[in-house]
């Protein structure tokens, strides 16, 4: 997954869009759990961890932005 440092290295439309993919890769996930066909449970943990991270990252840039 990204670190926090690739993250703050992108702009706020580039993170928009990486959301989107990672949400997208959660539903997958969660649809893949259902069935019993994940392999690796923790992924849905690191997806969900990273979208936290990039609105973690484009909160505080909003709230920077305002002051």
């Amino acid at each position: 997954m990204m670190s926090i440092n690739e993250i703050r290295d992108l702009n706020n439309s580039d993170l928009e869009k990486e959301i989107d993919v990672l949400k997208e890769e959660l539903f997958n996930l969660r649809f893949q759990k259902a069935t019993g066909q994940l392999e690796n449970p923790l992924k849905i943990r690191e997806v969900r961890k990273t979208i936290a991270r990039i609105k973690t990252v484009i909160t505080e840039r909003n709230l920077s932005d305002t002051q």
